[in-house]
């Protein structure tokens, strides 16, 4: 074990001043990737309990009581129940329903997408410091040829060590960023599902108890489907900008 250690500190140091950044830039990844899990398993855990205490309140006429259980329950799914139960409780228009249930929806995706232009920047960036490490090792070793005036194998050992510590480095810290990158993709993906299907089906039943007749019936498809997506790390260009989740 104390050798091992000892080989990932002389590698470190080794590496030049090129593994500092790099050093920098996996903790901020690691620090995001954590937050976000913990973020994203709270969010849809127990989202079919919700939808089925939700409804069986709903049919019995407990409205104060459901929008109780829903300021208790955290998540997107419940604060976009809880935003559109509180217009239909005053007896809002459909429209407004909508809107409100809209903007909650809105608010609910860019808190759950905080963090991933972070860990977007980092899996672009690390390869590229990575490789500035390769550029800078590679002039130390021409430097030393150019100083001796003639090549040996020891004078051009350190800065082609250098060039390949860094390079691997940054490799190592982009592959698994852009892994969870595209793994939280994917369940912010299903969330925003559960919003359109769900709230779509309870909203419906909520309204058909509680509101008035004549009335349009609220589209949590229509709602969801105005939420802008996040796409796959692998399928962008560049990195993500987006000032709304910042």
């Amino acid at each position: 074990m104390e050798n091992a250690s000892y080989g990932l500190i002389q590698l470190f140091h080794d590496g030049g001043f090129m593994m500092y950044p790099l050093l920098l830039a996996s903790l901020l990844g690691l620090g995001v990737i954590i937050a976000k899990l913990y973020i994203l398993w709270v969010a849809r855990r127990d989202t079919d309990k919700v939808f089925s205490d939700v409804s069986e309140m709903a049919r019995s006429g407990r409205l104060d009581e459901a929008l109780a259980y829903l300021e208790q329950t955290p998540g997107p799914v419940a604060a976009i129940l809880l935003s559109g139960l509180n217009r239909i409780r005053d007896r809002r228009a459909g429209h407004d329903v909508e809107q409100a249930m809209a903007t909650t929806g809105k608010i609910e995706l860019g808190f759950l997408e905080r963090g991933m232009v972070v860990l977007a920047t980092v899996a672009t960036v690390a390869p590229l410091m990575g490789f500035l490490g390769t550029v800078m090792g590679m002039i130390e070793a021409f430097a030393a040829i150019e100083v001796a005036g003639q090549v040996e194998a020891t004078l051009v050992a350190s800065g082609i060590k250098i060039a390949l510590i860094t390079t691997a480095t940054g490799l190592m810290i982009a592959i698994p960023m852009n892994i969870f990158y595209n793994i939280f993709v994917s369940r912010i993906d299903k969330l925003i599902i559960d919003m359109e299907q769900g709230t779509n089906t309870v909203l419906n039943l909520l309204w058909d108890v509680f509101g008035e007749a004549g009335e349009p019936m609220v589209s949590a498809g229509a709602v969801a489907g105005s939420m802008p997506r996040v796409e796959p790390l692998a399928t962008q260009g560049e990195i993500i900008e987006d000032s709304e989740l910042t």
